[in-house]
């Protein structure tokens, strides 16, 4: 009879394979993970850290001077320029009328577009057309309808049967911003629609029809049941409009340059215009960053607001 002795300096069954599946998982997830971290170090911390940095010196886009620190100064010149808080007004007038208008249009559309008869596919598509096109394009569409002899100025004096003749739109200084206000809302309500769209669809409808069954009438049910069904979807729907009509750039920088006599200059606006057009890097930098601060001032604001309230 033998006696079966322990092997030495063997490791354990199974733990060998197990530690090598999990150090290739590791290495597999950092593989897939690093293009991603990658992208965004080099177009978003690198670039907000630049932005933070050269907003305390001199920097130019194009100078033979080195930038130097010049603490605040940049700052002093900013809240001393006119220009700049007229960009700011221009901002939030655009904010204040884009942000309801829009997220209650869209919320109009996609009750309209909810209910269960033929033909809804074919207007949810109408309607979201806009949205997949290119705002540069959308731009020059609308420069060309907005010109004096445009289509625009055409529908009204044929409907008003010629006693009323609209106005150079976009080179007047008390209609410029509003073209571009109308032109917004109706690109992005179809975006929108379909986020109230999808909340919409998760109600459940037992309990529409158990508020029908109790009496009920729409409106009724859309304030008891549909409204508060909406909560999160109303969260982000708020916080996405106003984050987009803060950052108008596009169509201004298209349609007018900011003009006439800074009608439409806005805060993304003017940052842009300083920092390619005026070479002036560090200013821009510190547009940016104040803007940076009233965006997230603004979306806090807005999340404490609509916050769920135990």
């Amino acid at each position: 009879m033998t006696t079966l002795l322990p092997r030495t300096g063997t490791r354990p069954p199974g733990r060998g394979p197990r530690t090598a599946a999990r150090r290739r998982e590791r290495l597999t997830a950092l593989g897939m993970v690093s293009p991603a971290v990658l992208l965004l170090l080099v177009f978003f911390v690198i670039p907000v850290v630049l932005a933070f940095a050269l907003a305390f010196t001199s920097a130019r886009l194009i100078s033979p001077t080195p930038a130097h620190f010049v603490g605040l100064r940049n700052f002093t010149l900013l809240f001393q320029d006119p220009v700049f808080f007229r960009s700011l007004l221009n901002t939030a007038l655009f904010a204040a009328v884009v942000v309801p208008v829009q997220a209650g249009l869209a919320l109009c559309l996609a009750l309209l577009v909810n209910t269960k008869v033929g033909g809804t596919n074919f207007f949810r598509t109408v309607y979201f057309v806009p949205v997949v096109t290119s705002m540069v394009v959308i731009s020059i569409v609308w420069m060309f309808l907005y010109q004096k002899t445009g289509l625009v100025n055409h529908l009204i004096d044929t409907f008003s049967l010629g006693h009323l003749h609209g106005p150079d739109w976009l080179n007047d200084p008390s209609t410029a911003l509003p073209a571009i206000i109308f032109m917004s809302v109706w690109q992005g309500v179809g975006f929108h629609m379909v986020i109230w769209l999808s909340g919409l669809q998760t109600i459940p409808a037992d309990l529409h029809e158990a508020a029908s069954i109790d009496g009920a009438d729409r409106w009724a049910r859309f304030r008891h049941v549909t409204w508060p069904g909406l909560r999160a979807t109303r969260t982000f729907v708020l916080i996405t409009i106003t984050i987009d009509a803060l950052r108008l750039f596009t169509q201004v920088n298209v349609m007018t340059q900011g003009g006439p006599l800074d009608s439409t200059t806005t805060v993304v606006y003017q940052a842009v215009h300083a920092g390619y057009t005026q070479q002036q890097t560090a200013y821009a930098s510190a547009i940016s960053l104040v803007f940076f601060v009233l965006v997230l001032t603004v979306s806090l604001i807005q999340r404490f607001l609509t916050r769920e309230k135990d």
